[in-house]
């Protein structure tokens, strides 16, 4: 049972890593919570994370406690596909003892193109922080599957991984997910673009977002190191996916 001075925490936004660890919320675990608890947590995160966007947990935790419902949908989108029920009958991870050959396949493949992004920003597959708050095996494993191929979408749609691409990202998790922490995360991206972000943004990246995932297949349904050896134009045809345009060829 919460305290009333962890509530006071959670109220005023602090809520930390160290507040999360006291309710013993360690690697690898997951812990239920009432209804109240949900809310006071996804209350808490979100206002700690519009503080803070670096807090990567508080993120996670935002994600967790108010997309349930997206995630149950997800779910059932994953087992109607055949490929998507081979992803949750093997459930692989993305993480470096698992993803490792990718960095053997040749150039433009799918596979050398993943850890080509990876290597030059010097990501690591193994920084996504863990699930927490879903109720059953079978959703912790869809949360944590969103989670761990935002970097494939990365690669496979072309994004940066600067402000604007990350809400670019945000707005296609979204329209593949129905997450509610892609639309306050583009919410929060937007409060911090300068005048000119802002008017690229809106002008090429969100309208070329929108379209880009209505029109692609359901890629939670993928599994993606069963393509590594694919090429990367070839992947993006047959899955449906429009690299993000240049806005410096644009007039």
């Amino acid at each position: 049972m919460f305290s009333s001075s962890h509530c006071t925490q959670i109220r005023s936004t602090r809520l930390n890593t160290r507040f999360l660890l006291n309710y013993g919320i360690m690697e690898g675990a997951r812990i239920h919570l009432k209804g109240w608890q949900q809310a006071a947590v996804a209350v808490g995160s979100a206002l700690g994370a519009l503080m803070d966007p670096r807090r990567a947990d508080l993120i996670a935790a935002l994600g967790e406690t108010t997309g349930k419902p997206a995630f149950h949908r997800v779910l059932m989108q994953m087992k109607n596909s055949p490929e998507g029920r081979e992803v949750l009958l093997e459930r692989p991870r993305v993480i470096s003892s698992r993803v490792s050959h990718a960095w053997d396949m040749p150039d433009n493949t799918f596979g050398s193109a993943y850890a080509k992004f990876m290597g030059s920003r010097n990501f690591s597959p193994d920084d996504r922080p863990p699930v927490r708050f879903m109720d059953t095996e079978d959703l912790a494993y869809v949360a944590t599957r969103a989670r761990e191929v935002h970097d494939f979408w990365h690669v496979l749609f072309g994004l940066p991984t600067n402000l604007i691409g990350e809400s670019a990202l945000k707005v296609i998790e979204f329209e593949q997910m129905f997450l509610p922490m892609c639309l306050l995360s583009v919410v929060g991206g937007r409060a911090r673009f300068s005048d000119r972000q802002r008017a690229l943004f809106y002008r090429h990246y969100f309208p070329w977002a929108t379209r880009a995932g209505m029109r692609c297949t359901d890629l939670m349904s993928v599994y993606y190191e069963k393509h590594f050896h694919e090429n990367l134009v070839d992947v993006r045809e047959k899955w449906g996916i429009i690299p993000y345009p240049d806005p410096s060829t644009k007039s």
